[in-house]
């Protein structure tokens, strides 16, 4: 059984945010998934520090700030998959939303430590809802930012929900909704025996073999495509 996390970046537990992720999240359970449900505004989650950028080793798990991002750590680490519901604030995910995902990288960071980032491999979802625009923007870039971590986006892993209304009137919302919790869910049980990596840090020793044999084909292009224009620009003087 594949265990689905699910993580309310809402302070309204009986909000549209809300109310989708427990869409979601019942869907994974009819897909046959564990679920869990957090309500990040519950816990002490501070900013990231930015290690990284003094000592790119020192950035690991566990995180050297000492607050409940710890807890956050292990639930990720034992999920299969995550469902990340949030608010739209200003075309972009709330405040603890983004301080979780900065401090993801704890554990996407660990690829240069034991080649591996820890959250490689999992699944991702996401719910956006707010009262005006700008739910594209913020899923396309928590999906660019997830997957560059090493998380997997299945098809149809988002919905969105940007009116006042209540969101439980809203049929085909909850439908995606529900939707983004079985995908999830059917992703994460396709993948969970893969016991390959995706992000093989040994291709750096691969790289310059193949880079010389890359530079000589865009060599041949440019010269190629030189002639040609050559060719042509004669031809039109002389006409």
């Amino acid at each position: 059984m594949v265990y689905i996390l699910g993580l309310n970046g809402s302070p309204r537990t009986y909000g549209n945010t809300y109310k989708l992720l427990k869409i979601a999240l019942k869907a994974s359970e009819k897909t046959g998934a564990e679920t869990e449900l957090i309500n990040l505004y519950e816990y002490d989650i501070k900013d990231c520090i930015g290690c990284l950028t003094d000592e790119p080793l020192s950035c690991r798990y566990p995180c050297v700030i000492e607050d409940d991002m710890k807890a956050i750590y292990d639930k990720i680490l034992k999920a299969d998959g995550v469902i990340f519901a949030t608010p739209i604030y200003w075309y972009a995910p709330s405040a603890i939303i983004k301080r979780v995902i900065d401090r993801l990288t704890a554990l996407e960071n660990m690829v240069f430590i034991d080649g591996r980032s820890w959250v490689e491999g999992k699944v991702a979802g996401i719910i956006a809802v707010g009262n005006d625009s700008g739910e594209i923007q913020l899923i396309s870039l928590m999906y660019a930012t997830l997957n560059s971590m090493g998380f997997i986006i299945p098809p149809f892993a988002s919905s969105f929900f940007n009116q006042k209304d209540d969101v439980m009137d809203d049929e085909e919302t909850l439908l995606e909704a529900a939707n983004v919790g079985r995908s999830v869910t059917l992703m994460a049980r396709l993948v969970k025996d893969f016991k390959n990596i995706w992000f093989d840090v040994k291709l750096k020793e691969w790289i310059p073999k193949v880079k010389s044999e890359v530079k000589k084909v865009i060599k041949d292009n440019r010269e190629k495509i030189f002639r040609e224009r050559i060719q042509v620009i004669t031809k039109l003087m002389r006409e």
